[in-house]
């Protein structure tokens, strides 16, 4: 018991920085309205306050793996924070849309320095048989950074604005930041020194890729958009294959070619987020233009899925311990297809109680679907990689949920051009919003053999 005492402090930690990253996300979600009335941005350029925080989150997810592994999780961690913290101040002060998504890059730094290493902290910190729950622990702070960011950010920019939200994610992150330094404690080993050995030149092209898919994604449906994607796709090739021969690269890619738990695990959490991330998004905008909720209101409702998710990831988490996660993850991604489908049906006339209905089943999905999976992940990996896995897992997260905004932000592109949201007509709205679900449910279908297909997890190897 005072074993475990000792490790609270830990596991606190983690699971406070994992609500901060979730709850502002959440929250900028249902202001992107006000944010798009007070700077006139049109909705392809909106959705890249949400889309260039992933963007770089995503690209220093992979590279910052390794480099914690070699240097000290605990290190980057802190750093991490200290990005996260003052880029929240500078957020409150943005006087444009251009300056904010710049300062909103600057963010996803700090986010992808603390989330490539928490989980890694978390469970070197842990036995095997403990795993489960602490993950689930972990998950559940995630989720419940989901379900309040709604709320709280529809209350907040309703009565002080949006930079209020911004406000209160820096007085948190001024808080993670002197509990670390008192209970974090230090590395018991590496230095930056370490990482001279590494080669960075396949990274270059990963960024490089993902930079320009991205950005491609919201010049489609012109010529150059196209152009940038295929340009994107062609990195990343290349970063593959440079990765594949190099002495001592940032990425190995032999966890993917010989550890099939382990891609197939993050093959799956890649599809249930490219699938799934775009719903707050694309219903926070449904439930203030098509039904004329307030933020608040709005939020409230929301609140629905991340709650459901809050409250069963834990006891998932210790299912995970005793049953083979895969049957949990793969009955999970099930309820998410089953309720993203039925999602492609709504229409100015849908009740709420169907929505909220909806909302339930999937987060008992997400729930089902999330800590086994991340279980699975972390347990097929030996010590020596752990942030590189949780980082691997990461970068799945990320991408996946860039590429769930690319897809939102493709119908939109495709259908309404660069016209503000709020001066489309109600039936090419709903339109977009039904073909997005649409594509989202036979996506998160594939995710179904994927998580089923990866084998069984054996306990009695996990380190």
């Amino acid at each position: 018991m005072q074993h475990n005492q000792q490790k609270s402090p830990i596991l606190a930690i983690v699971a406070i920085t994992s609500f901060l990253g979730t709850f502002l996300i959440s929250s900028i979600n249902i202001a992107l309205p006000a944010i798009e009335k007070e700077f006139s941005m049109h909705a392809v350029a909106l959705s890249w306050v949400i889309t260039g925080f992933l963007l770089t989150m995503a690209t220093f997810l992979l590279p910052m793996g390794r480099i914690a592994d070699l240097s000290g999780v605990k290190r980057i961690f802190k750093i991490g924070m200290y990005f996260f913290t003052i880029s929240s101040l500078l957020c409150i002060f943005a006087n444009s849309g251009t300056k904010l998504i710049v300062f909103r890059l600057i963010q996803g730094i700090g986010a992808a320095l603390t989330s490539t290493t928490g989980t890694a902290i978390l469970v070197a910190a842990y036995p095997p048989n403990q795993r489960g729950r602490v993950l689930g622990m972990s998950v559940a702070s995630v989720y419940l950074g989901l379900a309040t960011g709604p709320f709280i950010g529809g209350v907040l920019t309703e009565t002080l604005g949006w930079r209020s939200v911004f406000v209160l994610s820096f007085v948190l992150g001024i808080v993670v930041v002197i509990v670390t330094q008192i209970f974090l404690g230090k590395d018991d080993s590496g230095s930056f020194k370490a990482i001279k050995q590494l080669r960075f030149r396949g990274s270059l092209f990963y960024i490089a890729g993902l930079g320009t898919l991205v950005f491609g994604s919201s010049r489609i449906p012109e010529l150059s958009g196209w152009l940038l994607m295929l340009v994107g796709l062609v990195c990343f090739i290349i970063f593959w294959r440079s990765e594949s021969k190099s002495e001592f690269p940032v990425f190995y890619t032999k966890l993917f070619t010989h550890n099939r738990l382990f891609a197939y695990s993050n093959l799956a959490a890649l599809i249930n987020y490219s699938s799934t991330y775009a719903i707050v998004f694309l219903l926070s905008l449904y439930l203030q233009k098509i039904k004329g909720m307030p933020a608040h209101m709005a939020g409230t409702i929301l609140v629905a899925q991340p709650l459901v998710m809050a409250i069963f990831s834990p006891l998932a988490g210790r299912l995970s311990e005793k049953i083979q996660p895969r049957y949990l993850a793969s009955s999970g991604m099930a309820l998410c297809a089953t309720g993203l489908i039925a999602f492609s049906s709504l229409s100015s006339n849908t009740q709420l109680w169907f929505i909220v209905a909806i909302l339930i089943w999937m987060g008992l999905g997400f729930a089902l679907f999330s800590s086994p999976n991340m279980n699975t992940i972390m347990s097929s990996v030996d010590r020596n990689s752990y942030a590189q896995a949780s980082g691997t897992a990461g970068t799945m997260r990320v991408v996946g949920q860039i590429v769930s905004m690319t897809i939102a932000t493709f119908f939109f592109a495709l259908f309404m051009g660069k016209i503000p949201i709020e001066e489309a007509s109600e039936g090419v709205f709903i339109m977009i919003i039904n073909k997005a679900f649409l594509v989202f449910g036979l996506v998160a279908l594939l995710g179904i053999y994927f998580s089923y297909s990866r084998g069984r997890l054996d306990r009695a190897t996990a380190s």
